[in-house]
């Protein structure tokens, strides 16, 4: 259950970065930024002191500026379950989205940094993974698809089925699908369901059947 307010931490060690992300959140009203962190230690500072509802963090800080945003949202995992995670990078890197997800895909969110300018799709994105959903970046998904773990199964679809996942797995609503594809809604609502029922995803996995079905290929990306 998620209140009103969402609360958000913003880890990123670019100045540029953060003033333009707390500016494209300042046009949410029920978004409220309540800390800014620069590195991994004090943004894992600002988490526990103030549990917000969602930490966005770049992937890449001090103290090594490798993959500390990966990092803090496993750690968050353990110790503070039910923060989210927004992940903005400059990379539409699958090993990167495959490292945030690990564990689980719900309340967590792998943007591109140039979605910061799009306040309504950052807001939206945000309002998601406050409530448990997930978002991922039209280019992460396409960056997922391409690996070549994902063929045994996805091969399955059809090439429009395909690219109806791809929109999907974006958390983008059945009938923004159908606008963005030029589709009729029932169009799209068939599509889904052929898509789950070839890569066999039943009713009981509930609303992340949507993200699943690109990603369930990473539940044994060890032993590809």
């Amino acid at each position: 259950m998620v209140s009103d307010r969402i609360s958000v931490v913003i880890a990123e060690d670019s100045l540029l970065v953060r003033d333009s992300v707390t500016r494209s959140l300042s046009t949410v009203p029920e978004v409220e930024v309540v800390g800014v962190a620069e590195d991994y230690d004090s943004a894992a500072e600002l988490v526990a002191s103030h549990r917000p509802t969602i930490l966005m963090t770049d992937v890449r800080m001090p103290p090594t500026s490798t993959d500390e945003g990966i990092r803090l949202a496993r750690w968050l995992r353990t110790a503070h379950p039910d923060v989210g995670v927004i992940v903005l990078s400059n990379y539409a890197d699958p090993g990167y989205a495959a490292g945030l997800l690990e564990g689980g895909t719900a309340g967590r969110g792998y943007l591109l940094k140039d979605r910061v300018s799009h306040f309504d799709e950052l807001g939206e994105a945000v309002r998601q993974v406050a409530s448990g959903g997930t978002v991922l970046d039209p280019l992460v998904v396409e960056a997922l698809l391409a690996q070549p773990r994902s063929a045994p199964a996805l091969s399955r679809l059809t090439p429009r089925e395909r690219e109806v996942l791809g929109e999907l797995a974006t958390g983008f609503s059945n009938r923004i699908v159908a606008q963005r594809l030029v589709l009729s809604q029932r169009a799209v609502e068939k599509h889904i369901n052929s898509i789950f029922a070839k890569l066999e995803l039943t009713v009981d996995d509930g609303v992340d059947r949507r993200v699943k079905a690109v990603l369930m290929f990473l539940d044994h990306r060890g032993t590809g």
